[in-house]
């Protein structure tokens, strides 16, 4: 981690980190030298030394496949450290036109009787939908985030009930 005294980076940078250092890390943990590398990543000798002395920025696929080759992965880490998970996609969900329901929000399969926005107009259930409501959604997150860290929030009442945003 760099420190207040240290300069800036020079080059391009993932976050606080300059690409040109990272590349030059992976390669010495695994003592490859800059021929080796470029064969297991398949690419170019000189790109391998470009990278490194920061005269060039690599694209995401050359930079995974130059820390690929020492055996490291790119990951994205929230700001406390914790690896965030990609949102799995359910190509068996699609709306009645045939489209994939929007991608911020939660799908419901089989919805009970209140969860369909439409219910209230005695529309037929449709077989899954989901919450549009914002205020919903939110009130959903904050109760869902209470229960898993009810010790963190013991001395707090629980948000209010998702039905109070309806």
């Amino acid at each position: 981690m760099t420190s207040a005294l240290d300069p800036p980076p020079t080059g391009p940078t993932i976050g606080p980190f300059p690409i040109a250092g990272l590349v030059r890390r992976a390669r010495r943990l695994v003592r490859l030298s800059q021929h080796q590398m470029a064969r297991f990543a398949k690419v170019a000798p000189s790109t391998v030394g470009r990278v490194e002395a920061g005269s060039l920025t690599p694209s995401l696929v050359v930079l995974e496949r130059l820390l690929g080759a020492a055996g490291l992965r790119l990951a994205v880490v929230d700001q406390d450290g914790r690896v965030i998970q990609p949102m799995a996609d359910r190509e068996d969900i699609h709306d009645g036109a045939g489209r994939r329901y929007p991608s911020h929000l939660d799908t419901i399969l089989d919805p009970e009787p209140g969860e369909w926005w439409a219910d209230i107009y005695g529309l037929a259930r449709p077989p899954e939908t989901y919450h549009r409501s914002s205020a919903d959604r939110e009130a959903r997150r904050r109760r869902s985030q209470w229960e898993v860290r009810v010790a963190q929030f013991r001395h707090l009442p629980p948000p209010a009930s998702t039905h109070d945003y309806y």
